[in-house]
Formats: C-alpha cells, sequence, structure tokens
C-alpha cells in the first residue's frame, strides 16, 4: 500500500458528526485556547481547541461544525477534549477556517 493512503474501511472508523458551539470559554494561562461546549444531538460534549487567534467567542458561539468524535480524548490545561473541531488551514496557519455544513442539518447527522 502507498504510504500516507489509508483504506476504505480505515475511513469507516472516523465518526464525524455535525455540532453546534453552545458556549466558548477562555482557558485560563493559555492564549490560544477555547474550552467549547457542543451540542451534537444526542450528548453535549467538551472540547478544547486553538481557535483564540482566528475567532471571538462571540463568532464560535451558535456556529455550526464538524466534530471528529471518536478521537482519544486528551487533557489540555487540565480539561479533558472529546473530540477535535475539524478546520482548513493554510500552510503558514494564518487562517484558520472551521467546517461547516452548507445549509441546517440535524445536529448530530453523520458525516460521510
Amino acid at each position: 500500500m502507498t504510504e500516507g493512503i489509508i483504506t476504505f474501511n480505515e475511513w469507516n472508523k472516523l465518526d464525524l458528526r455535525v455540532g453546534e458551539i453552545l458556549e466558548a470559554e477562555d482557558v485560563p494561562g493559555a492564549d490560544k485556547l477555547y474550552k467549547l461546549k457542543i451540542d451534537l444531538g444526542t450528548e453535549t460534549r467538551v472540547l478544547v481547541a486553538g481557535l483564540k487567534q482566528h475567532y471571538s467567542r462571540e463568532e464560535l458561539e451558535g456556529k455550526r461544525c464538524i466534530v471528529f468524535c471518536n478521537l482519544e480524548p486528551k487533557k489540555l490545561k487540565g480539561i479533558e477534549s472529546k473530540g477535535m473541531i475539524l478546520a482548513a488551514v493554510n500552510g503558514d496557519h494564518s487562517e484558520v477556517k472551521l467546517l461547516q455544513p452548507d445549509s441546517s442539518i440535524e445536529l448530530g447527522s453523520k458525516v460521510s
């Protein structure tokens, strides 16, 4: 198999879902991180994301996003992050844009 190529079965293991950011809070002692409360339709999760240099809290709250739900949880600044928000990032990381559905769809909908 070619290096960096994944199989369709590996792709199917990813659980990507539509969520909505309910709250964005500053993380004490972190200049890049927000603590986000995300509504996934059937559950609410806390995620930590390095979006502070690209979005204000007000810009994030109410925004729909795509969440990588079955990523192994990780503690960041003492907060357990249960997933990852997907974003497009340019080469030097000066631009970061959340991936979003193009119109309204039920929260928790699977991305495939």
